[in-house]
């Protein structure tokens, strides 16, 4: 693996066992808060919409909001305008860990840049973004003009 993308899998993997241990209590596992997170932004929105939204394919999100719907923190209605398609919604017991769930991402974040300057926080930021933009125009059909490169 790239020195560069390892770097990334091993952030995200310990940024779940961090929200794993900080919700322990909740019966959330990690990469189930961004499916909420999404929620509470845009509450109503198609499995479809969310799995685009996340960059998941579609039985990742069925089988995730199936686990959230059983444990009480989503509730999914089929569409007025097309029964075939399901609107996902949060519940009140997702509403309630809201600012809990917020305030994990903010913990998590403020431990990985507590020695960066706000400059260099500023820079990870905005070099992150780009990053991430980059790889999400290739999933939406961007092009790809992969060279290859010099390790990093």
């Amino acid at each position: 693996m790239h020195p560069f993308m390892r770097q990334i899998s091993i952030t995200y993997r310990c940024a779940m066992r961090f929200r794993e241990n900080e919700l322990a209590d909740t019966g959330l596992n990690g990469c189930q808060t961004p499916y909420i997170t999404t929620l509470y932004r845009q509450p109503g929105i198609s499995q479809e919409e969310m799995a685009r939204e996340l960059n998941v394919n579609k039985s990742s999100v069925a089988r995730q909001l199936a686990s959230l719907e059983e444990k009480g923190y989503i509730r999914r209605e089929p569409s007025a305008t097309d029964k075939r398609i399901l609107l996902v919604f949060p519940t009140e017991r997702a509403l309630d860990l809201k600012d809990r769930l917020y305030r994990c991402y903010a913990d998590w974040n403020t431990y990985l840049t507590k020695d960066f300057t706000e400059e260099e926080k500023a820079q990870l930021f905005s070099l992150m973004v780009r990053v991430a933009q980059r790889a999400d125009d290739y999933v939406k059909g961007g092009d790809c003009a992969c060279e290859p490169s010099e390790g990093m």
